[in-house]
């Protein structure tokens, strides 16, 4: 049982994850179609170490020549084996989160917040071309696409200058790419341009929640905190790079010169990712990962460029994907205009922010080596009340 030519999660994509199998363990597991084939189960001798503990932790340290043997090796494997459908399949975060780093890349969305937050100012502060910005998020609080997302306390300020406590008003989204490290680097060294995919595994969806009143008040002077730090949604499949060689472009021309080790000419990667956001089950927006100013090579060059050392299963993200358009906009808080123009549904529905009950869906598709398309792995969350 294989996956019609033209599924997104046909053989030219076989993005991998974690799943309870049916005989109750957890086993490793790539995605064909609407079904699964356990590696756990099927892989032979060689390779069987790497996927015996469930998860992809073992395979991510393995590095860039494994990853792309066991790849090579799937097609033969799903001749053999029996796949399970996804019905019913629970599944589970793919590897064991090491590290999170959320970025700031897309010069639309960091444009827009700086015209909302910072109307008499220009919209990027002066550092903003000159290097990817970013802060350090937390580990513990990335969550499998499918985990409810409990709308978060904490301290915000009113327009009248009072302080209180209680649940955020202004809950929002971040629509954004996320990148999986594999092969970590020794402390004190840096990770060039042109080994971004000797370290990093692949790709996921990330909506990267946030409370923007709690955000507001608290992230002056060292920047996000609690606003950030409740929830990370990820997809439960892991797309790897080689699965995406047709969806390389370069990215948009630099109006500002880069310094040598942010220097990505030679071998660019911009992604051709086109994604989709989803509330309630109503397209909201279409935004587009080929317009990204900074590419994922360049943020993990910057991530490690001060002697950071990466281990594997460290994740970092994007930050929101937002292009030109208003209808390409990767969170409420642009899509709304921070809340002076709210979003009227297809149900008659109004929003600015997310109420509780509200259902957020991302889902991305990529052009695929040899022509159609593959699809990256859902990220969905359901708003609990506080």
């Amino acid at each position: 049982m294989t996956a019609a030519p033209d599924d997104l999660f046909g053989v030219a994509n076989l993005p991998f994850g974690s799943a309870v199998w049916p005989d109750g363990r957890r086993h490793v597991v790539v995605r064909v179609g609407s079904s699964a084939l356990s590696l756990t189960a099927a892989a032979p001798p060689q390779f069987a170490g790497l996927f015996a503990g469930g998860t992809l932790d073992a395979l991510l340290a393995a590095g860039r020549p494994t990853w792309r043997r066991v790849r090579a090796l799937i097609p033969s494997l799903l001749e053999a084996a029996d796949l399970v459908p996804l019905a019913g399949l629970p599944l589970l975060l793919p590897f064991s989160v090491a590290d999170y780093v959320d970025f700031y890349a897309s010069e639309q969305h960091a444009s827009n917040v700086g015209r909302l937050l910072r109307p008499d100012e220009e919209p990027l502060k002066p550092n903003w071309k000159h290097l990817p910005v970013g802060y350090h998020g937390r580990a513990g609080t990335v969550v499998v696409s499918g985990t409810p997302i409990r709308r978060p306390n904490g301290q915000t300020r009113s327009a009248d200058g009072t302080v209180g406590f209680g649940p955020s008003r202004r809950l929002d989204i971040e629509a954004e790419m996320g990148f999986v490290v594999g092969v970590g680097s020794a402390l004190g060294s840096a990770v060039p341009v042109g080994e971004f995919a000797e370290h990093v595994f692949g790709v996921c969806l990330v909506n990267d929640w946030s409370a923007r009143d709690i955000q507001a008040w608290e992230y002056v002077p060292l920047g996000p905190f609690l606003g950030k730090s409740f929830a990370t949604s990820v997809s439960a499949w892991i797309t790897p790079l080689d699965a995406l060689v047709a969806a390389r472009v370069p990215p948009p021309p630099r109006d500002v010169p880069v310094l040598p080790y942010l220097d990505d000419s030679a071998e660019p990667w911009g992604l051709d990712i086109g994604v989709e956001v989803w509330l309630n089950g109503e397209l909201i927006s279409r935004p587009p990962f080929a317009g990204m100013y900074w590419t994922p090579a360049q943020m993990l060059a910057h991530l490690t460029v001060n002697g950071a050392s990466l281990r594997p299963g460290d994740l970092f993200a994007s930050g929101p994907i937002s292009g030109p358009g208003p209808e390409q906009r990767g969170s409420l808080l642009e899509l709304s205009w921070g809340g002076a123009e709210p979003l009227t549904l297809d149900d008659g529905a109004v929003r600015t922010f997310l109420q509780d009950g509200d259902e957020v869906v991302l889902t991305a598709t990529a052009p695929a080596v040899g022509g159609g398309r593959i699809g990256l792995g859902e990220v969905r969350g359901r708003v609990l009340p506080a």
